[in-house]
């Protein structure tokens, strides 16, 4: 029996249902491609538009309590010194001690020959005696006149004339004396004495080396130090000056010593502040009776400060200086930049100080990228410690 024949139309009909169904699957494999597209660019654009934008890590100021010292560098120098000039001139004769010796008050030095001085003495002390004298004869012609004036043998004029006479000859004694005894004091400085107790810490002078009176172009012929206590020298920074008081406590260490430190007290503050530095001088007092700190010698000096306060902190990091001054970049609303002016207080290292321009709430950026300007969008990472 022959097979059965499909109709044509029915055939037509198969072939159009299977021509849809590869259209619908086309146009679905094309559409898939489309959006697969389309998400992996958008992405891609959202990934760049985030890489665009500099990635920050910020931090808010750490409020610390007020270090209660402050280090600061000074000079040790001599609590008395006295550079010895000479008063008369000569030659060096002899010297007694050298540098190193300790001396007491009034101790011979040195002594110098001055043949000038010598011979100006004697012919002084020789115009004295002609001017006694001369006195002692004019008081005795006047003793004479006064006895025959009773007489009427003298005339009053005479007398008169012969009281003037001895009181310029005793004038004239006293001008000689005066003379004597100016050249006797001058005489005496022929022996150098130490003014007070201490070292000698400088010698510039030995046997039969000429001496000029009075030259202080030329150096001294010894200086003598008091270092059984020393001052120091120390330039306080003006902000930390109402902190330091007269009487605070300090403690002064130098480089020889290095384990060991030396108290010591503030005495005296300049009140006053230097232009050019912005520091004020104070003095301080440091004990030596063991003779270890040495005159002229560099120190470290920590100042015990007087106030409690809760001064910002920030990573020295952080800091942008350009032609507008010294910066610090935050993040404020909408991810932007903020560029606040500071003014520093100390610098501790890796740690600013910050007196004024930043609050505790200001989030800053610790380490700003180059080229950072006001209100550019950031992204924060993560906050810093």
């Amino acid at each position: 029996m022959p097979r059965d024949i499909p109709p044509p139309s029915l055939n037509l009909r198969k072939l159009r249902l299977y021509g849809l169904f590869a259209a619908a699957v086309a146009v679905a494999v094309v559409a898939t491609g489309i959006l697969s597209r389309e998400r992996s660019s958008a992405r891609l654009r959202d990934w760049t538009e985030a890489q665009a934008l500099p990635t920050v890590a910020v931090a808010s100021p750490s409020s610390k309590q007020l270090s209660p010292y402050l280090n600061l560098p000074g000079r040790l120098e001599a609590y008395s010194r006295a550079p010895i000039y000479a008063r008369v001139s000569g030659y060096l004769k002899d010297w007694k001690v050298d540098i190193g010796a300790r001396v007491k008050a009034g101790q011979l030095l040195a002594e110098i020959d001055a043949p000038d001085l010598d011979q100006q003495l004697m012919q002084a002390r020789a115009d004295l005696l002609n001017a006694q004298s001369s006195a002692r004869l004019s008081e005795a012609t006047l003793k004479r006149r006064q006895s025959l004036a009773d007489s009427r043998i003298v005339s009053q004029q005479d007398l008169d004339e012969r009281i003037a006479d001895l009181a310029s000859k005793q004038a004239a004694v006293k001008s000689s004396q005066a003379n004597v005894d100016r050249l006797e004091a001058l005489a005496g400085y022929k022996n150098v004495l130490a003014p007070f107790d201490g070292m000698i810490t400088a010698r510039e002078t030995d046997l039969g080396a000429l001496i000029n009176a009075g030259s202080s172009s030329a150096p001294p012929m010894f200086v003598v130090s008091d270092t059984s206590k020393l001052r120091v020298y120390v330039n306080v920074p003006q902000s930390f000056v109402p902190a330091i008081r007269i009487g605070s406590k300090a403690m002064v260490s130098v480089p020889e010593y290095p384990d060991r430190s030396f108290p010591a007290s503030i005495e005296f503050s300049s009140q006053a502040v230097d232009g050019q530095s912005g520091t004020t001088r104070m003095q301080l007092m440091v004990g030596n009776d063991e003779g270890l700190l040495l005159a002229g010698a560099y120190a470290n000096v920590r100042i015990d400060l007087a106030r409690d306060v809760q001064t910002l902190h920030i990573p020295a990091s952080a800091l942008l200086f350009d032609q507008n001054g010294l910066r610090v970049a935050t993040v404020g609303p909408g991810e932007k930049v903020v560029l606040k002016g500071i003014k520093i207080a100390r610098d501790l290292g890796r740690e600013i100080e910050i007196a004024a321009g930043l609050q505790p709430d200001d989030r800053v950026i610790l380490s700003p990228p180059d080229g950072l300007v006001e209100g550019a969008q950031v992204r924060i990472t993560k906050s810093g410690p």
